[in-house]
């Protein structure tokens, strides 16, 4: 029988696979047996601090071991896991505490490109720093808090210390874990929503569906054997680790990973661990490996399968950056445990390219017109619907966003796509990331696209500004390549004669860094910062 609990999943893999690596770090690795026991060990330390089956526990963490060793430890307990975003401020933060009723945040003192996690939570929960008994918190603007505790060298009266933490695990009795059952319809995690363009929604996953899926993407479309060794350095409170982690876990294969992405150590670790799968999935971390020095003197020979989701001249572009490898790409959303199509191996060049491929077995797909709601035929953009095996149940404690978001049985992306003849998936954009120009729509990812055929571009990120003439033109911002040279009226000329005139962009910006939530650009920000030059 599979496994269709987190738990049960890593119980299986450490019988079957008990010596190899299960997860790899630069500076650690665990082997599966090794990982068991010390999940297990954190579970009976989070039950000695008194947290119950149905508690809700956030992880306040960058990439580390200790981060896998509470996922499943949580679980284990009975609790649901809430990985918490790590770039959140203060503000989002404390809405995230209180919104997901949290009665425990677990952190860590690694200062990453981040936060200061210790500092970042004192001001998120006011009264935070003034707690006397860090095992008893009590704060009005988090009433369901009992402690947070620091898994580091640092400690602090309002913290519960990894001594403490792990000493409330010498009280309990081992035998307590055979006796929690965990229901498969029962949430395993809660993610919330990156938060692009308002307060991030919560969406509790529960264990079969989110065990099923990372087993069908091994299974149905990467294939993975226990030999593999996937390279998956994405923050792990984003669904781009975590479906990978299952995946592995499933089949024995070897997760990687580390404290936060950079080009050379992941060069490095890549061909140094041999690498056989390599999941950069945004192009903003796909650019800068093929566009760091060593790129071109690392031996990334084992390389075998890519994944990128990018318009497709950019994943032309990572395919030829990688000869020996499979581009391919998905579909998916937070809200579907993740992903419900990858591109099939078996699939040529140019359906990956230009495709997300086929839905997995037991999810039903189609497109709507989202104005008037009827199914459109092969070939049509509209609105895409899912419904199936995957598809959470509901946004937490938002009935409103529920109501708006399912509609006889089907869950509403907000995604524009199309089908092709066969079934496949391909993406449009956001139905919300349309602009009118002049009454004309336009799709921001069309003029994307287009950009980013400009050699001198790295990304291009499109948004809809204020005309006095056509209501709303195109503002593109752009990151170059290292070294390149562009103006915006070069870019702008580029764009002529390509593209309806309507299309063009009539506003350049340049940035050297990206307002990023986990893995997306936050056009929101880019916005506030276009009307903040307007308005100056």
């Amino acid at each position: 029988m599979k496994p269709d609990t987190l738990p049960t999943l890593l119980t299986e893999a450490a019988r079957r696979w008990p010596d190899h690596d299960a997860l790899v770090f630069p500076d650690h690795r665990h082997r599966f047996s090794g990982l068991l026991a010390a999940a297990r060990f954190r579970a009976l330390s989070l039950i000695g601090l008194g947290i119950e089956p149905g508690d809700h526990v956030g992880i306040l963490m960058p990439n580390c071991p200790d981060y896998i060793e509470l996922l499943f430890g949580i679980t284990m307990a009975g609790a649901v896991a809430v990985p918490v975003n790590a770039r959140y401020k203060a503000v989002e933060l404390g809405y995230v505490v209180a919104n997901a009723n949290l009665v425990a945040v677990v952190t860590n003192d690694l200062i990453s490109e981040f936060a200061n996690f210790n500092e970042l939570l004192i001001e998120g929960l006011p009264g935070l720093g003034d707690v006397d008994d860090p095992t008893t918190v009590e704060l009005e603007c988090a009433p369901d808090l009992r402690f947070v505790a620091m898994l580091g060298d640092t400690a602090a009266p309002h913290l519960v210390g990894r001594e403490a933490f792990e000493e409330a695990a010498n009280g309990v009795d081992a035998a307590v874990l055979e006796a929690i059952e965990i229901d498969p319809a029962s949430p395993a995690i809660m993610m919330y929503t990156s938060g692009t363009t308002a307060d991030p929604k919560g969406c509790p996953l529960d264990h079969g569906p989110l065990v099923r899926n990372g087993t069908a993407m091994s299974e149905q479309r990467y294939f993975l054997a226990d030999t593999d060794r996937f390279w998956a350095p994405l923050p792990m409170f984003h669904m781009a680790s975590v479906l990978p982690l299952i995946a592995c876990f499933s089949s024995g294969a070897a997760l990687l990973s580390m404290l936060r992405v950079e080009a050379g150590p992941s060069l490095a670790m890549m061909s140094r661990e041999r690498v056989t799968v390599a999941f950069p999935a945004f192009p903003t971390v796909m650019n800068d490996l093929i566009n760091h020095p060593d790129f071109e003197t690392t031996d990334l020979s084992s390389i075998r399968r890519l994944n990128n989701v990018a318009p497709p001249d950019l994943l032309l572009k990572f395919q030829e950056a990688f000869p020996q490898a499979l581009q391919t790409g998905a579909y998916g959303l937070t809200e579907a445990c993740g992903v419900i199509a990858y591109n099939h191996p078996d699939e040529d060049l140019e359906t990956r390219l230009t495709t997300c491929g086929q839905p997995f077995e037991g999810i039903e797909v189609k497109i709507v017109d989202a104005e008037t709601l009827d199914e459109l035929p092969p070939e049509s953009r509209g609105e895409i619907w899912i419904k199936g095996y995957a598809v959470f149940r509901g946004y937490y404690r938002a009935p409103e966003k529920n109501a708006e978001a399912f509609h006889d049985g089907w869950f509403r992306t907000g995604d524009l796509c199309s089908l092709t003849d066969d079934g496949r998936i391909a993406f449009h954009g956001r139905i919300k990331d349309m602009l009118k120009v002049g009454g004309e729509n336009v799709a921001a990812i069309e003029i994307e696209s287009l950009l980013a055929k400009h050699p001198a571009v790295k990304l291009a990120q499109v948004i809809g500004v204020p005309d006095a003439r056509l209501a709303e033109v195109a503002a593109a911002y752009i990151e170059l390549n290292d070294g390149a040279r562009a103006t915006e009226a070069d870019l702008i000329d580029f764009c002529r004669g390509k593209v309806a005139s309507f299309k063009v962009p009539r506003h350049v910006r340049f940035v050297d860094e990206w307002p990023m939530s986990s893995t997306k650009v936050q056009k929101h920000k880019l916005r506030e910062a276009f009307d903040n030059e307007s308005a100056a």
